[in-house]
């Protein structure tokens, strides 16, 4: 999951994220701003030109040819595998540890479940410890977050798996997550991260992998399809709108639903004719919000989050709604629930479409 985009949260953030091989030439060094190297976020056009050169978090990363041994690390996110598994690379995933077991897109719970996992041991961690990284012997490892690749929390760094010929890639809009040394614009990135933000990923996956024309059908579909809602809803009065995700109530200071504002949170409400219930609040994060500006927000319509297999979200729905029954959303029992859909990732469109059909019935 990508944990809301602001400087404030990049704390709580990384506490959550916590032989040279054939294919990549492993040249991880600070980026030269005077080359031409880009971050990749732009689709170059036509086939892949190996070798590729892409700058991403402040190391330039080489391919030589397209990853076929990849390693995705956990990050408590989906959107990694996701943006692979829709561009249809599974056969380049070597090992795989991103699974929610829910996605509000139908069917790619199924694919993510058939992936590899390699067969590691987390240890009670939330990635994967470095001897059993390096003994994958992935020529490529995607993390969600700069975080990824702490070598404080038992992980490789990325100049560690550059000296064994492991090329390394951070989503860029969350270079900064992790990362002590984070320059301007990539805290801009983390704060202002949108829908384009899952766009941009999906166009770095193309150029690296040499399935630009797919990123650019893919892209082009979803953002046709988050465009159509949003032309659905436009004009239509906006009900104001809340994220909480009740299941992380535990990586949050004082014991209350993770609240997610700010961002990708408020541009996917924004896009489905919602306006964010804290929007104007100064607030940044759920670990900045206390009971009584919860208690105090006016709140719409409920978008109730999961990401972990089983959970009832309806239930959650109904225990929210008993402790604040002063929003209007309890009294009239207006919720719909969501997963990895609010988060930078691949299916923005899908929870868009969900919660704006729930928040107007009657554009549709």
């Amino acid at each position: 999951m990508h944990f809301a985009r602001s400087r404030t949260a990049l704390a709580l953030g990384s506490l959550v994220t916590l032989t040279a091989l054939v294919g990549c030439s492993a040249t991880t060094s600070p980026a030269d701003s005077a080359g031409p190297v880009g971050d990749g976020t732009t689709l170059t056009g036509g086939p892949t030109s190996y070798p590729l050169s892409v700058e991403n978090c402040g190391l330039t990363q080489t391919f030589d040819e397209r990853p076929s041994r990849v390693v995705l690390m956990n990050g408590a996110s989906v959107s990694e595998v996701e943006s692979l598994v829709m561009l249809d690379l599974e056969d380049t995933i070597l090992a795989n540890t991103q699974n929610y077991g829910m996605s509000d897109m139908p069917g790619l719970v199924e694919q993510i479940d058939a992936l590899p996992t390699g067969d590691v041991d987390m240890a009670g961690s939330f990635e994967i410890p470095a001897e059993q990284l390096l003994a994958l012997e992935p020529d490529l490892v995607i993390a969600t977050t700069s975080g990824g690749f702490d070598p404080s929390s038992g992980q490789s760094s990325r100049e560690e798996l550059a000296e064994a010929g492991i090329e390394t890639l951070v989503n860029p809009a969350n270079c900064a997550m992790g990362k002590e040394d984070a320059t301007e614009e990539e805290l801009g990135a983390f704060d202002e991260a949108t829908v384009e933000s899952s766009f941009d990923f999906l166009n770095l996956v193309g150029n690296v992998f040499d399935v630009q024309d797919e990123a650019q059908v893919l892209v082009d579909d979803l953002r046709g399809q988050i465009d159509a809602v949003s032309a659905a809803v436009e004009g239509k009065e906006e009900p104001t709108g809340l994220i909480v995700f009740p299941g992380m109530s535990m990586m949050t200071p004082n014991g209350m639903p993770a609240v997610f504002l700010g961002g990708i949170f408020d541009d996917v409400l924004a896009r489905a004719g919602v306006s964010g219930a804290l929007k104007d609040s100064g607030l940044t994060f759920t670990s900045a919000i206390d009971e009584e500006q919860l208690s105090s927000a006016d709140v719409d319509i409920l978008v109730v989050g999961g990401f972990t297999r089983g959970e009832d979200l309806d239930a959650e729905a109904a225990a929210l709604f008993a402790e604040y029954p002063q929003w209007d959303a309890a009294k009239n029992n207006s919720y719909v629930t969501v997963s990895d859909g609010v988060y930078v990732g691949p299916t923005n469109a899908a929870a868009i479409d969900k919660i704006a059909r729930a928040a107007h019935p009657d554009a549709f």
